[in-house]
């Protein structure tokens, strides 16, 4: 297995994401506002986006080559992510994906930024969605590891 690269997108690299998208035949887009990250093996095999709202972010579009699930690859992209940023992330997911973010240290969120809010009652209209969200005190801290005083 060829070495895993994380890294964000910049400028016109964001088309990539899209692409990627597209070759899987999912209709996400990458976020406009957002900063994207991807994990590479030589091609781009999963992205996500990182939507910076109320002191934290929203994890969205997170899509992994289907010939790559299983081996750890979400997990890795989103701890690369979430290891430059400082603050919640949240997320909406399908009820059948709660185990899976519970294994990348996402829990059950009632309270949600009002923006979000807004957006999760909008969404669950037509979707089955549960809002979750995983605490970070600082850039440098890992799930579980509060570094403030």
């Amino acid at each position: 297995m060829p070495p895993l690269q994380f890294t964000p997108l910049t400028g016109l690299q964001r088309r990539l994401l899209d692409h990627f998208y597209k070759q899987h035949g999912t209709r996400m887009r990458a976020a406009a506002e957002g900063q994207l990250w991807v994990a590479r093996a030589q091609a781009i095999i999963a992205g996500m986006s990182l939507t910076p709202v109320a002191q934290g972010h929203w994890l969205t579009g997170l899509l992994v080559d289907p010939q790559w699930r299983g081996r750890g690859v979400a997990g890795q992209l989103i701890d690369a992510a979430l290891a430059q940023t400082g603050g919640p992330t949240w997320l909406f997911c399908h009820p059948d994906l709660l185990p899976f973010y519970l294994r990348l240290g996402f829990s059950p969120c009632q309270n949600l930024p009002e923006a979000l809010a807004m957006r999760l009652a909008r969404y669950q209209r037509s979707k089955n969605l549960l809002a979750m969200v995983r605490n970070q005190s600082s850039a440098t801290s890992s799930p579980g590891n509060s570094t403030s005083v």
